[in-house]
């Protein structure tokens, strides 16, 4: 199968991403970091993932997409390098059409290779054989761009450096702003699967809720200081690890060098210990989300797999 997911109404008379109008040389490519929950979100039509359409739409033709996922965790920071990145499928207990779903989107060394010029002093190594693309990235493309005609590249999260590193490098890529790539972020701001509750379909707990205000607070006035919301008290009951918090960190950064608040262009909770809020930065106009009123996807049943062992 490849990238496909049911189609709301008006949606097949959109422009292939090849056809939209490139970014004007004067201006930057927006940059954003989504929620993005379940990954049986790529599947399904709901307020969220008809939000990351309406995103998509709203943005100039990429030259192509740096992908910051919460599921690429190493001891460095580096790109995927290769010309076809595999689709990862890396979670356990979904159905069986979520381990078939394909993305087969291009990569793009030579772009690869720009980026690690772009952040020097700081090093990013080149993968040309070993990650791809893992599912914080195609679930949430799989919406963006449904047809997989963008090349991405994958960035990891150096796991052993604390937040403020990630908020610097993140200010290391804005060049890239400047030359048509569109920098995405996925992860969620509170990420809890000991603590989740499905039963609270499109809700926050009062602790993920408080935390979840405390982020916004931060990243629409001044983004540069996120590393303070690890000293708010519900910290470490909203990021147990920091693994889904830490994509938020490069838009918290290119935020810093552009002197600029990011933006919520969705909000919500899910399950009690998830919160789906998304940001973004730039000039964009304010889409249509509307469609399907749907939460965010559920979850295999916990009886079967326990919500910890998802790895979603």
């Amino acid at each position: 199968m490849i990238a496909t997911y049911t189609t709301p109404p008006g949606r097949e008379r959109e422009l292939p991403t090849h056809e939209r109008p490139a970014m004007p040389a004067s201006d930057l490519m927006p940059a954003a970091f989504v929620g993005h929950g379940s990954p049986m979100n790529a599947l399904e039509s709901n307020r969220f993932t008809t939000a990351w359409h309406a995103l998509a739409q709203s943005l100039p033709r990429p030259r192509a997409i740096l992908a910051i996922s919460a599921h690429w965790t190493i001891q460095g920071s580096a790109l995927t390098a290769m010309q076809q990145p595999r689709v990862i499928h890396d979670f356990y207990g979904f159905p069986r059409a979520l381990f078939d779903f394909d993305y087969p989107a291009p990569g793009a060394p030579d772009i690869a290779r720009e980026i690690a010029e772009v952040v020097r002093p700081a090093y990013l190594g080149l993968d040309e054989d070993s990650w791809g693309l893992d599912h914080g990235t195609w679930s949430v493309l799989a919406h963006m761009y449904p047809r997989a005609d963008v090349p991405v590249i994958q960035l990891s999260l150096h796991i052993a450096e604390d937040l403020q590193y990630h908020v610097d490098l993140g200010a290391r890529l804005a060049p890239l702003r400047e030359r048509g790539i569109f920098i995405l972020g996925s992860g969620n701001v509170v990420h809890n699967l000991r603590r989740l509750d499905r039963h609270r379909t499109e809700e926050a707990f009062d602790w993920a809720q408080r935390f979840d205000d405390e982020v916004k607070d931060i990243m629409t006035r001044d983004p540069g200081r996120l590393a303070d919301a690890g000293r708010h008290a519900d910290y470490h009951a909203a990021v147990p690890t920091p693994e889904h918090f830490l994509p938020l960190a490069y838009l918290a950064g290119l935020c810093r060098a552009a002197g600029e608040p990011a933006r919520p262009f969705l909000e919500g909770g899910s399950m009690g210990a998830l919160t789906m809020t998304s940001y973004v930065l730039g000039k964009v106009p304010q889409g249509d989300t509307r469609g399907s009123n749907a939460g965010a996807a559920d979850l295999p049943d916990p009886q079967r797999v326990p919500p910890e062992q998802t790895n979603m």
